[in-house]
C-alpha cells in the first residue's frame, strides 16, 4: 500500500492501492477545490468532501465483498479533485505499464482492467477518450451527459446512472404535471450543464407550450469567489426576481448550486427550484442555514437504496479497514473512541455515518457488483473454483460487462446498446417543515423512462402544489388532476364539485340595482308623458322641444340595459350591455349638445358669423352625425370582437361572467363619450352667464361633471376588480350616469311645469331677459330661447 498527496509535490496525487490478481481503478473528486489560476504552477487540492470520501470507501467496501475462488481483487483509487487535468494524470497512472513504470507508452494490456468513475461528465469525457485506447471499461456512477451515450466516440463507457436524455424528459414531465406555465433554465459552462440546458430547451420547445423565459449559462470559473463571479451572480438573481417564471431549473454542479442558493437565501429570492441529479440530494446544500427562505425544491435522483451493511461498517469505525484515503482523512479528522470522546475535539462515527447518501453510494455499489458479475461470467466461476485464470484481456471483460443482466437485491441491472442502465428516477422534495433549520430530502414520486414517460407523484407532493394554486386528486401513487369543474378536498382524498358563481337575481345588490332601474324607467316614462302634454310650452322648448323625447328614449334604454348585467351569462346576448350603452348614452349627450348649441345661438348672435351659425343650427343633423360615429364604433365592436360569456376557473368555484375581449373598442367608446362630455361641459360653462331663466347651462354643467367623475372612478375599478360583483359595478355606473342626466337636466323642467307654472310663460322669459340686459347696461338684441 502506498499513499501520495497532491499537496506534497508537483506530480503527486492522493491515492490508495491494494494489490490483487485483478485491479479495479477508481476516480473520485475527494477534494472540492484546486488552486488553479491564470499563472503557471503545481496544482494542489483543498477542502475535503466528506460524502465523496465516504463514496470512495463504498467502492473499497464493495470490492471486499466480491468473493471469487482463489482470486484476489485489488484496487487503485485516485483523488481527481474534480479537475480534468488531474483526472487525466490519474488515468495515465492507472494505465501505466506495471512491468515498466518508466515507459511513456500506454500498454495494450494494462494490469488495471476496469475503472469506476468519474463523477462529473466533463471529467468522464476526458477519461473515456484515454481508457478507450486500451479497451478498458469505464463505469461512471454520476456522469449523466447524453454526449457520453455516443458509442462511436466512447465505445467503452457505461454508467449506473440514467442519461440526461431521460432526466431532461423527466424534468419536462414534472413541469407539465404541476401545470407550471413558464420556467428559467440555469446551466454551467461544461459538458454536463451545456448539454443538459440545450436538451431541456429543445424538449420544452418541441413537446410543450411551456415558456422558457431565459437560459443562463454560468461562466466556467463561476465557482471562483471573485468580483466577476459576484457580478454574474447578482445579475442572475435580478433576472430571476424580475421574471414571472414559476420554476427555476438549476442544471449544474452542486458547487454552483450551493453558491446560487446561498445568495438566494441572502437576498430573499423565494422561488420554486428544480434540482438536477448533481445536487438534488446534497446534504450540504439542504442543511444550509435559512434554506427554507429560498423556497420549494424538487429534484431527480437515481432510485435510492442503502448499501447493505455499509452504515454499520462506518459506525464500527470501518471495522479495522486500512487504506491510504482513510488514513489521510482520519489524520485530519480523527474519530472519537469511547474513552476520548469528551476529552478532545474528534469526529463521532455517528456523525460521519449521517453523511452517507443513498444515491451515488448505491450506484458505486452497483458498479462494483456489475464488475463482479462480469468477472464471474468471464472466468466461469462457481462456488468453489473458476474455470479460467485471471489472464484475460480488457476487451473480453468489457464485452461481458456490457451483457450483464442480473438482480442486486430488488434492483435489476442491465445496459442498453448505448451503455445506459434501464432504470428510472426518484422524484425528491426538500421538506423543511419538520426542522427548524435545514431540510429533509424525501422521495415523493418516480419517473419511468420506459417509453411511457410517466410521472408518478405521491399525495404529499400534491399538497405542496395545492399551495401554489393547483389542486390534484391522489389515486394510489399516481397524482391526477381533478376534472375542470372539480377541486380536491383538503385531505387530497377526493374531488369535490366546484360552486357555480355569478351575480344572481336574488342577490341584495341585484335587487337594489333592479329597483333603481325600474324607478328610472317609471320616472322616464312619467317625464315623457308630462313633456308630451306640455309640448308647446317654454319649459319643454328649453330642453330641446321634440328632441327631448329622443333624450328620454336613450335614458330609458340605458335603464333597461342594467338588467343585462345580472344573472348567469349563457349567450352573447347577455354581454351586449357596455357596447349598447355606448350608443344610447352618446345619443343622450348629442341631444344635450344640440340643446346647448341652440342656447348659445339664441343669446350670442353675431351678425358677422350669423349665416354660418344658422347653417349649423340643425339639431337633428347634429345628433345624427355625432351619434353615428359612436354607432359605427359599437356596432363594429359587437360584430368583430364582442364581449363573450366565459367560465373562469377559480380554486373552489367557477365564475361565469362576460369577459372583455377587445380593450381597444372599449377604450374608443369611453374616449369618445368622454370627449363629448368635455365638449358639453365647455359649452355649458361658457353659457352660464347667459340670461337663461331655466338655468339650462348651469344644470348641464353639473350633469356632465357628474358623468365624467363617475366614469373616472369606474374605469380603474372595472380594470382591477374581479369576481361576481364586477358586472354590478358596470350596472351601477350606467344607472348613476342616467340618473345624473335625468335629475340634473330634465327634472327641474318638470318641477317648473308642475309647481311653477307662472315661469312657464313667454312673458316671464321676455321680462327676465329684459332685466338681465338692463342690469348689464346693454340693449336687448333678441331672444331665441
Amino acid at each position: 500500500m502506498s499513499v501520495f498527496h497532491s499537496s506534497s509535490g508537483e506530480n503527486s496525487l492522493l491515492h490508495a492501492y491494494y494489490h490483487g490478481d485483478i485491479i479495479i481503478g477508481g476516480l473520485f473528486p475527494i477534494h472540492l477545490k484546486t488552486n488553479r489560476t491564470n499563472t503557471s504552477g503545481p496544482l494542489s487540492c483543498s477542502d475535503y468532501d466528506v460524502q465523496m470520501f465516504l463514496r470512495s470507501q463504498v467502492m473499497i467496501y464493495a470490492i471486499r465483498k466480491i468473493k471469487l475462488p482463489n482470486i484476489t481483487i485489488g484496487y487503485d483509487i485516485y483523488d481527481t479533485c474534480g479537475d480534468v487535468s488531474l483526472a487525466v494524470r490519474a488515468t495515465l497512472e492507472l494505465l501505466k505499464n506495471q512491468s515498466d513504470p518508466q515507459s511513456c507508452l500506454l500498454p495494450s494490456e494494462p494490469q488495471m482492467k476496469v475503472v469506476i468513475g468519474e463523477r462529473y461528465s466533463e471529467v468522464s469525457i476526458a477519461v473515456a477518450r484515454i481508457v478507450a485506447l486500451s479497451s478498458v471499461a469505464q463505469i461512471s456512477y454520476a456522469s449523466t451527459s447524453k454526449f457520453l451515450s455516443n458509442r462511436f466516440k466512447f465505445p467503452t463507457f457505461l454508467r449506473t446512472v440514467p442519461s440526461d436524455k431521460y432526466q431532461t424528459r423527466a424534468i419536462v414531465e414534472l413541469v407539465k404535471t404541476f401545470l407550471w406555465q413558464s420556467v428559467i433554465i440555469v446551466g454551467s459552462d461544461d459538458e454536463y450543464g451545456l448539454f443538459g440546458s440545450d436538451s431541456l430547451e429543445d424538449t420544452f420547445s418541441q413537446d410543450t407550450n411551456i415558456c422558457v423565459e431565459f437560459v443562463q449559462i454560468l461562466s466556467a470559473d463561476f465557482m471562483t469567489n471573485n468580483s466577476q463571479t459576484q457580478t454574474e451572480l447578482i445579475k442572475l438573481l435580478e433576472k430571476i426576481k424580475n421574471s414571472s417564471a414559476e420554476a427555476i431549473i438549476l442544471f449544474t454542479k452542486d458547487t454552483n448550486a450551493e453558491i446560487i442558493l446561498e445568495a438566494a437565501i441572502k437576498h430573499k429570492v423565494n422561488r420554486t427550484w428544480i434540482a438536477s441529479d448533481a445536487w438534488s440530494s446534497s446534504p450540504k446544500i439542504s442543511a444550509m442555514p435559512g434554506i427554507e427562505l429560498a423556497g420549494e425544491v424538487f429534484g431527480f435522483i437515481f432510485k435510492q437504496k442503502e448499501v447493505p451493511g455499509f452504515k454499520d461498517h462506518v459506525m464500527s469505525m470501518f471495522n479495522g479497514t486500512e487504506n491510504a484515503l482513510l488514513e489521510d482523512y482520519l489524520t485530519q479528522n480523527p474519530l472519537c473512541s469511547n474513552q476520548s470522546e469528551e476529552e478532545r475535539q474528534c469526529l463521532k462515527p455517528s456523525f460521519l455515518a449521517s453523511y452517507i447518501d443513498q444515491d451515488e453510494s448505491y450506484r458505486i455499489y452497483l458498479a462494483v457488483q456489475v464488475i463482479g458479475e462480469g468477472l464471474r461470467r468471464l472466468l466461469k466461476c462457481g462456488r468453489h473454483q473458476c474455470e479460467h485464470s485471471p489472464k484475460f484481456t480488457t476487451s473480453e471483460l468489457l464485452s461481458e460487462i456490457q451483457r450483464v443482466n442480473f438482480n442486486v437485491s430488488t434492483t435489476h441491472v442491465s445496459f442498453n446498446s448505448d451503455g445506459d442502465p434501464r432504470v428510472g428516477y426518484d422524484i425528491v422534495y426538500w421538506n423543511k417543515s419538520e426542522f427548524k433549520q435545514g431540510a429533509k430530502i424525501e422521495t415523493i414520486g418516480k419517473y419511468s423512462p420506459d417509453g411511457k414517460n410517466k410521472i408518478m407523484v405521491s399525495a404529499y407532493s400534491c399538497s405542496k402544489i395545492c399551495g401554489a394554486g393547483y389542486e390534484f386528486q391522489s389515486e394510489g401513487s399516481d397524482c391526477k388532476p381533478c376534472w375542470q369543474m372539480q377541486y380536491s378536498s383538503d385531505k387530497l382524498d377526493r374531488c369535490l364539485n366546484k360552486r357555480v358563481e355569478f351575480l344572481p337575481w336574488s342577490n341584495p345588490f341585484s335587487v337594489i340595482l333592479c329597483s333603481l332601474a325600474a324607478t328610472g324607467i317609471i320616472v322616464t316614462v312619467v317625464f315623457a308623458v308630462l313633456f308630451a302634454i306640455n309640448l308647446g310650452t317654454p319649459a319643454v322648448k328649453a330642453v330641446g322641444g321634440y328632441m327631448c323625447f329622443l333624450e328620454l328614449l336613450s335614458l330609458l334604454a340605458g335603464f333597461c340595459l342594467t338588467f343585462t348585467f345580472i344573472g348567469k351569462p349563457t349567450q352573447n346576448l347577455n354581454c351586449v350591455g357596455l357596447p349598447l350603452f355606448g350608443i344610447v348614452f352618446t345619443l343622450c349627450i348629442s341631444c344635450i349638445l344640440a340643446n346647448l348649441f341652440q342656447i348659445l345661438l339664441g343669446f350670442n348672435f353675431d351678425l358677422t358669423i350669423g349665416p354660418w351659425i344658422k347653417k349649423l343650427n340643425q339639431p337633428l343633423v347634429l345628433v345624427t352625425v355625432v351619434s353615428g360615429i359612436q354607432v359605427a364604433v359599437s356596432v363594429s365592436w359587437l360584430i368583430f370582437n364582442p364581449p363573450i360569456p366565459q367560465e373562469i376557473p377559480m380554486r373552489k368555484t367557477t365564475l361565469y361572467q362576460c369577459e372583455m375581449t377587445s380593450f381597444e373598442y372599449f377604450s374608443a367608446m369611453l374616449v369618445y363619450n368622454g370627449c363629448l362630455g368635455l365638449t358639453c361641459f365647455f359649452f355649458a360653462f361658457k353659457g352660464r352667464q347667459l340670461p337663461d331663466l331655466y338655468k339650462n347651462a348651469s344644470l348641464i354643467t353639473i350633469s356632465t361633471m357628474l358623468f365624467m367623475v363617475i366614469w373616472i372612478i369606474f374605469l380603474p375599478l372595472y380594470l382591477t376588480m374581479s369576481g361576481k360583483y364586477k358586472p354590478a359595478i358596470e350596472g351601477a355606473a350606467i344607472l348613476t350616469s342616467c340618473f345624473s342626466i335625468l335629475f340634473s337636466h330634465l327634472a327641474p323642467k318638470c318641477y317648473i311645469i308642475l309647481f311653477r307654472k307662472e315661469l312657464n310663460q313667454e312673458s316671464a322669459i321676455t321680462e327676465y331677459i329684459r332685466k338681465h340686459y338692463e342690469r348689464k347696461g346693454l340693449p336687448v338684441i333678441g331672444s331665441r330661447h
